[in-house]
């Protein structure tokens, strides 16, 4: 299923997130269509990280967002914390299935 679809009460009409989810499910729902903005193999710096997240959501906190990203294991990042990148191969099919096994 679709990420917008199953997000559609957390996105505005530019798909952006509106609200953090609670319930963990959800979050992992949102954590994933937030990873989905990011290339694969490519290093991001922080600053980086915060420009695309704040591209993503309207609710004006990157830094909550790439914490959870990183401490679900979508972001890794250097060991001095300055270089982020995708951690995972993100699902392209399935998602729901995914999500499942995560929780």
């Amino acid at each position: 299923m679709e990420l917008n679809i199953i997000l559609k009460n957390f996105l505005n009409e530019s798909s952006k997130l509106t609200v953090f989810p609670a319930k963990r499910k959800m979050k992992l729902y949102a954590l994933l269509y937030l990873a989905q903005k990011f290339e694969p193999g490519r290093e991001y710096a922080e600053r980086e990280i915060n420009d695309i997240l704040l591209d993503w959501h309207t609710f004006a906190d990157p830094a909550t967002l790439r914490r959870e990203l990183y401490d679900y294991r979508f972001l890794d990042r250097s060991p001095d914390g300055k270089i982020y990148r995708l951690a995972l191969q993100l699902p392209e099919a399935n998602v729901d299935a995914w999500v499942q096994a995560h929780l």
